[in-house]
């Protein structure tokens, strides 16, 4: 009898390893996001800056935001991620940060769940978040998404 559970047990170990292992590169990922002027392209000469504090779950695809804002010429008029592009190139926008329509807060807090395909990009750094105002309707302060190293 001992053998059959020992032949039960090696098989069950091994896979309850590799679950956990499974989970654990699963884990959500935090990183931040320094937004400024000067990440515009053109450059944005301001007194805005920003953080983006975000964090990508990439068993759900969720990415949730945290941003903060100080500084910009005035009200936030639209906010979004935008991609796919390098750093120092514009791209068009992916996801809304803010509901359109309505002021933005501050800190602007949301989620959204990506695609496969935008979730790729995201992860690959060709993401940016982009804050905009009526001055600069091409965005006021900016800052590239590179997600942490490991």
């Amino acid at each position: 009898m001992f053998s059959i559970h020992r032949r039960f047990l090696l098989p069950l170990c091994v896979l309850s390893a590799a679950l956990w292992g499974g989970f654990a590169l699963a884990a959500a990922q935090s990183f931040q996001v320094p937004l400024t002027g000067s990440q515009q392209v053109p450059a944005v000469d301001t007194a805005g800056m920003g953080m983006a504090e975000l964090t990508y779950d990439p068993a759900t695809h969720v990415v949730t935001w945290a941003i903060t804002y100080a500084g910009l010429s005035g009200p936030i008029t639209m906010a979004h991620f935008h991609g796919p592009a390098a750093k120092g190139e514009n791209a068009a926008p992916q996801v809304p940060l803010t509901t359109k329509g309505s002021a933005a807060e501050n800190p602007i807090k949301g989620q959204a769940t990506l695609t496969p395909e935008q979730a790729k990009d995201f992860l690959a750094g060709k993401w940016y978040v982009n804050l905009h105002t009526q001055a600069h309707p091409g965005g006021e302060i900016r800052g590239q998404v590179v997600p942490p190293k490991d």
